[in-house]
């Protein structure tokens, strides 16, 4: 029995999975999604008059788990969740508790995976991520296909006979709680606490002999083809390490961030995706910049979509921060496709929370970040464009009353009749 609100640890959370790390027959599927919470599962389904997206029989048992938690709880308010940072250590948790075979399901093709049920069998399953927009529909539709997924993968292991167990988690949660300690607190703080829980594997980080020229983070690294593919490269890129760096290149004036990526989904046998930096003096600023050029995407080695990278640069010993960049024209910091390039119409680009630096690395570290945002946001501009005409208007009000003048002569009943000339 768990209380309300309760929030369990990375060590109780071991404990609890010793149980089942403890079986004779051990076949262990960990469905990693981007984000996820308990919430998730009580709000999209039937019970709130939404369209129900958990179908197959995991998701179903849990629902109605969670039901019957509600029904029996004498406070419905906050419910029993999973601490994001024993999440972020789960993986390592499961590797480390006993002899495993480690196997990624990227391209969730699982009629042709091998698995051998006389020895232990972890398969690390990869979901779609959720909308980055965090919009009730595109999060719903996105739930439903990863639910697809599961029950795919589930009813596939089922009909070859072999006994399993399902961990279903995320990186990092989807909302925030509101604990009753901070409920008074600012919108402020609660976006900064969400962003500390955000930062939950390190950056990547290409080595070139003993030192480190680049450093690259993202919350979310997804592209979409064709528009209707989504690869989402961010699992694979910061947390399984499925990418090859090696063809990463560092100057002193040139360097080239190459992410190479082998069948991420269906129908593409290779991907590679290239970030192409330069660092140079501009005698105007009397000082050396770093510019993100273009970037460019090479699929099966022969198509490339090449975009011109426009908003992007910051001093040579920064590195560059931005909350937004892709090839939508909302974001502060665009992918602009090249005119004369005709593989870019077919890609989409999504980076969120990037932070990148290829030059002037110092202890393995981030340098101070030049953020994309200025510091007159739209919202300062809106601002103080109001409070000028207020200004202008108070201004004017009081030159008028200054303006005023009273009658310093009266009219005399027994004397004649006061004669003002025009003049006065």
């Amino acid at each position: 029995a768990v209380h309300e609100g309760k929030v369990v640890s990375e060590q109780e959370l071991t404990a609890l999975l010793q149980p089942l790390l403890a079986q004779n027959s051990r076949n262990l599927i960990l469905f990693l999604q981007d984000r996820l919470s308990i919430d998730d599962f009580t709000y999209f389904s039937e019970s709130y008059g939404n369209k129900n997206p958990f179908q197959n029989q995991v998701n179903k048992h849990l629902v109605n788990f969670l039901q019957e938690i509600l029904q029996s709880s004498p406070s419905s308010l906050v419910l029993p969740a999973v601490d994001c940072k024993a999440t972020k250590y789960l993986l390592n948790v499961l590797q480390e508790s006993g002899d495993w075979k480690l196997t990624n399901v990227t391209n969730l093709n699982v009629s042709q995976l091998e698995v051998n049920a006389s020895n232990p069998n972890l398969l690390v399953v990869q979901l779609l991520p959720l909308a980055s927009d965090l919009k009730e529909i595109s999060t719903l539709e996105a739930i439903a296909e990863n639910d697809k997924i599961i029950g795919r993968v589930t009813m596939d292991l089922q009909e070859r006979g072999i006994h399993f167990s399902v961990i279903y988690t995320a990186v990092r949660p989807s909302r925030i709680s509101r604990r009753t300690d901070v409920v008074a607190e600012l919108r402020r703080q609660l976006m900064a606490a969400e962003e500390e829980e955000s930062s939950s594997y390190p950056p990547l980080n290409v080595t070139i002999g003993n030192d480190t020229c680049i450093l690259f983070y993202a919350s979310n690294f997804s592209l979409k083809a064709n528009n209707s593919v989504l690869i989402d490269l961010t699992n694979a890129t910061f947390l399984a390490q499925n990418v090859d760096i090696s063809a990463s290149e560092c100057t002193d004036s040139n360097t080239t961030l190459s992410l190479k990526y082998t069948r991420p989904v269906n129908g593409i046998s290779s991907l590679e995706i290239r970030f192409l930096m330069t660092n140079k003096l501009y005698e105007v600023s009397a000082r050396r910049w770093s510019t993100l050029d273009s970037v460019e995407i090479v699929q099966d080695g022969d198509k490339l979509a090449k975009f011109i990278v426009s908003g992007i640069s910051a001093p040579a010993e920064y590195s560059f921060h931005c909350q937004l960049v892709g090839t939508s024209n909302l974001y502060p910091a665009r992918l602009d496709r090249d005119p004369s390039n005709n593989e870019a119409k077919n890609w989409d680009v999504f980076i969120s929370n990037l932070q990148i630096q290829g030059f002037n690395i110092i202890n393995n570290q981030f340098s101070y970040a030049s953020d994309c945002t200025g510091f007159f946001t739209p919202g300062i501009w809106m601002g103080l464009v109001t409070s000028i005409i207020l200004l202008w208007i108070l201004t004017y009000g009081i030159h008028m009353i200054m303006q005023l003048t009273t009658n310093n002569r009266f009219d005399d009943p027994k004397g004649p009749a006061l004669s003002v000339p025009q003049t006065e």
